[in-house]
């Protein structure tokens, strides 16, 4: 009796211990089931909205007031052409620097029809080449807008109007313009608000709807299969315009020493362009890109946020001129460089790898 008491009593153990065994193993199932639950069952980020809104509220909004400040200039041009008064000149001269500011802040999404028709180029290729302008000035060559269209882009477009309305900082006489400047001025200006006007109608849904090729990324967009690609797109032209600034508009003056170099050297616009190329990244970024990463790492979306502010800041502390700050304020143009290579590599370091790991609609 003793023999089997102890035989029950290990057989009741073995049995307890059996079902702690399957209860313990079947809690866990539960959990990781669960776990796997949640994880199949994450959302994805739907990026409708965000692409709606980048597409037809930021990018075809500033779009049209490109076009249309570009028809401004062109009007301001055709009054200074036939009456070339001071006032006329100085009214010019505004207009350009108006329509400086939507282009430069387009500098941010330089994709799509501007890249694919070629309209970056004709509309802002720097430095102007002023021997081959002053060839075409001393020529007989009959300035049409046809003529100029045909111009290298380096003869005609923003610098090559800027060259002419400005003189490097020093207000221009409007009794010292040619016939022959005045000509060409008018002929590159109608030039280029015929880019502007094409660009315009390039993302218009009236005209060649780009905007829908964005906006419904994922939902049969030729261009873009799906959302993630969309907003990739978006972001790489971030950092595109991010390192243009910090490595090319801001360093290759600054470290050749050289003012040929400098963007927006005849009317000393300089610093008022590189802050409106990031002021760009952060209207794109406020178009839902914030949303999308505050979601993911709000940390990541307040630091963010904070260093294009500090990149903007630190350019406007540069003292105007630009052109002569690459040697006078050397350490002023350094801290801009690297306000600004602080937002690239956030971009190409954080955000980007952020969205190529992030399942979208």
């Amino acid at each position: 009796m003793e023999v089997f008491m102890k035989l029950y009593k290990i057989w009741t153990l073995l049995f307890c211990l059996l079902l702690a065994s399957a209860f313990v193993i079947g809690c866990g199932s539960d959990e990781e089931t669960d776990e796997h639950d949640e994880h199949d069952h994450a959302e994805a980020f739907d990026a409708t909205t965000m692409l709606n809104d980048f597409a037809n509220g930021l990018v075809l909004s500033t779009y049209t007031d490109l076009d249309n400040k570009a028809g401004e200039l062109l009007a301001a041009v055709k009054a200074l052409e036939s009456d070339t008064s001071q006032g006329n000149l100085e009214k010019a001269q505004q207009a350009w620097i108006a329509t400086r500011i939507p282009w430069e802040q387009s500098e941010a999404f330089l994709f799509g029809p501007v890249d694919t028709q070629g309209l970056d180029p004709a509309l802002d290729s720097w430095p102007v080449d002023r021997v081959n302008l002053q060839s075409v000035l001393d020529s007989g060559d009959s300035l049409t807008v046809d003529f100029v269209g045909g111009l290298e882009d380096t003869q005609k477009g923003f610098h090559t109007i800027e060259f002419l309305l400005f003189r490097e900082g020093d207000q221009r006489k409007a009794s010292d313009i040619t016939d022959r400047e005045l000509k060409y001025l008018l002929s590159t200006t109608e030039n280029l608000k015929v880019s502007t006007s094409q660009l315009q109608a390039a993302w218009a849904p009236g005209g060649e709807n780009f905007v829908s090729a964005v906006a419904q990324a994922g939902t049969g967009s030729v261009v873009y299969p799906s959302q993630s690609a969309a907003v990739q797109e978006i972001v790489n032209g971030m950092i595109v315009i991010a390192d243009e600034v910090a490595n090319g508009k801001i360093s290759d003056p600054y470290n050749e020493s050289d003012t040929t170099l400098v963007e927006s050297q005849f009317s000393f616009n300089s610093i008022s362009d590189f802050q409106n190329n990031i002021r760009g990244i952060q209207n794109v970024y406020g178009k839902g890109l914030n949303g999308f990463v505050s979601g993911q790492d709000p940390a990541l979306d307040a630091r963010f946020q904070q260093e294009v502010q500090a990149a903007i800041s630190a350019i406007g502390a540069i003292p105007d001129p630009f052109r002569d700050s690459i040697t006078a304020n050397r350490g002023a143009v350094q801290a801009a460089i690297d306000a600004v290579s602080t937002v690239q590599l956030t971009l190409e370091q954080n955000i980007l790898p952020l969205v190529q790991s992030s399942e979208f609609n």
